[in-house]
């Protein structure tokens, strides 16, 4: 059920935004051809592909050998997909891309002429964005760092103390993802419209694959440990299913 949930939910995401870049860019079919309004597509491919040859960087290339590299092999996947993503994005957009199509503007009746990197600043724009926010939010919610730590000696004075804290920390930990993502809706709407939001939302979502075996990383882990539990198998086996549930839930 968590699993399933937290893959429906962020497919439809993805969807969502693929579909409304689609939309957006229907008028680049008159000047860019089909090749310039199907590229969201094209990005959301691309996306995949680079997610799977990332994957080969935790089995063969540095893989974790104890618990403590859990977290870390977690967090070099995610930073890997968006640095592969960046050059791979840089070369669909050239070689897919028409050198010069325009497009109708969502306000007004201006028409925009773009070029390839402009649609490739876009979507890397989304790409390194939501690399931040993620890193952002495990800092906040992982056990590896201070936040998550004073939270919980905050527990020792009561919880009138625990609360005020706990949502303090959430209202801090809101500041720079709010800030990153008006950064990239600005920037991108000034290089292309909407169609560059549309675009660097799907950058957001280009590694997907990525972060959603990130995110059920911790569900699976935990239903693992529960199994254990029901079997009574040993408790040092327990032991490491929460650990690696910990790594997971970040």
């Amino acid at each position: 059920g968590d699993v399933a949930g937290m893959g429906s939910d962020l497919f439809g995401s993805f969807a969502e935004s693929t579909c409304a870049a689609l939309v957006l860019g229907s008028s680049i079919g008159v000047s860019g051809g089909w090749d310039a309004m199907i590229f969201p597509i094209i990005v959301s491919s691309v996306g995949l592909l680079v997610c799977l040859l990332a994957s080969f960087i935790a089995t063969d290339i540095r893989p974790v050998k104890k618990e403590s590299q859990v977290e870390q092999a977690l967090k070099i996947q995610l930073v890997s997909t968006t640095i592969i993503m960046i050059p791979a994005i840089y070369f669909t957009a050239h070689w897919y891309l028409p050198a010069k199509f325009t497009l109708k503007a969502t306000v007004g009746s201006d028409i925009l002429t773009l070029h390839p990197w402009q649609a490739f600043a876009c979507v890397t724009m989304g790409a390194v964005g939501g690399l931040i926010i993620g890193l952002v939010t495990e800092y906040y919610t992982s056990h590896s760092y201070s936040p998550v730590r004073e939270v919980a000696n905050a527990c020792k004075t009561g919880a009138a103390t625990n609360m005020i804290y706990g949502i303090a920390l959430g209202y801090k930990s809101a500041i720079i993802p709010v800030l990153v993502l008006a950064m990239v809706v600005y920037n991108s709407f000034s290089l292309c419209d909407m169609y560059g939001v549309a675009l660097a939302a799907i950058g957001f979502l280009a590694n997907l694959a990525t972060g959603l075996t990130i995110d059920v990383y911790g569900p699976v882990c935990d239903n693992a440990g529960g199994i254990a539990e029901m079997a009574e198998l040993e408790p040092y086996v327990r032991e490491k299913t929460d650990a690696l549930d910990a790594a997971g839930n970040t």
